[in-house]
């Protein structure tokens, strides 16, 4: 799988590379990734700052590209200078995404109506700029439906990403036409059991994989990293983890979100390359 030469197995859809905690061994992370087979990943954009720090790493590392978004927990922040200053962004060919965006009613980090507003003109900036949307999404599912629902005519394609809820709401965001991220939650014996009975009916066109490092380190790997920090390399074993479930093999479900992901963000298929920095 760490052969130059090869085709990169695996694409990460969501890495926070940004945060702090990766800025002492970036290049030892990313050969790490690469020789799991990750061959690509895109960069979280969550807020202002963040998202010009993802799309610097996208112009650095060939293999990786970013979004340009403001979480729902810095909607506070968001006024009409951040549209501009997202709308800038958006013009880089490394960002191929924007968000990450959506509302969280979990944390209610920022209040209420500022994610709301927040949400809806970044769906509305990913209509103009023609861009597919990262979203995020907790305990707040009844009220986004609602304010992502009309935009869905105009907007390119959208993905939920991390999703962990309930069977009905998978099924109305694969109805409304939503792609899925799944992420390292589904390898939690605790909270992660219900994503296993329910991962099969997301259509393998719609699925994509993510670690959404440095969080939701899988909780069955073994041996158990020292380190409580998640990385992108983790996800062929999130990879494993869903071939197992839907009895396919990994090489398939490789294929498959791989292939998934070139469409959504419009990626080219790169060779799995180490890169010196």
């Amino acid at each position: 799988m760490n052969q130059s030469n090869e085709t990169p197995l695996l694409i990460d859809i969501g890495a926070n590379l940004t945060h702090d905690s990766f800025h002492q061994d970036l290049d030892a992370v990313l050969d790490r990734a690469r020789h799991a087979g990750v061959g690509q990943i895109v960069v979280t954009g969550a807020s202002e700052n963040g998202s010009e720090a993802a799309l610097r790493l996208a112009q650095q590392y060939t293999h990786l590209h970013a979004t340009a978004g403001v979480h729902p927990h810095e909607a506070g922040q968001f006024s009409t200078a951040s549209t501009q200053h997202l709308r800038q962004l958006a013009q880089a060919t490394e960002i191929v995404a924007m968000g990450e965006c959506g509302l969280d009613f979990f944390r209610d980090f920022s209040p209420r109506p500022k994610q709301e507003s927040c949400f809806e003109q970044q769906l509305t900036l990913a209509c103009e700029t023609d861009k597919p949307v990262f979203m995020h999404e907790r305990d707040a599912h009844d009220r986004f439906v609602s304010i992502l629902e009309p935009y869905l005519k105009d907007l390119s394609k959208v993905v939920v990403h991390c999703f962990t809820g309930t069977q009905s709401q998978l099924e109305t965001y694969i109805e409304l036409g939503c792609y899925i991220g799944i992420t390292g939650w589904i390898c939690d014996e605790r909270r992660g059991l219900h994503l296993r009975e329910m991962v099969a009916i997301i259509p393998a066109n719609k699925l994509m994989i993510e670690t959404d490092a440095p969080y939701l380190l899988p909780r069955d790997l073994k041996p158990k990293p020292k380190s409580r920090r998640n990385e992108p390399m983790h996800l062929a074993h999130i990879a494993q983890t869903i071939a197992d479930i839907v009895g396919k093999p990994l090489s398939q479900v490789a294929k498959e979100t791989k292939q998934t992901a070139v469409e959504f963000f419009g990626l080219e298929i790169q060779p799995l390359i180490h890169e010196e920095h």
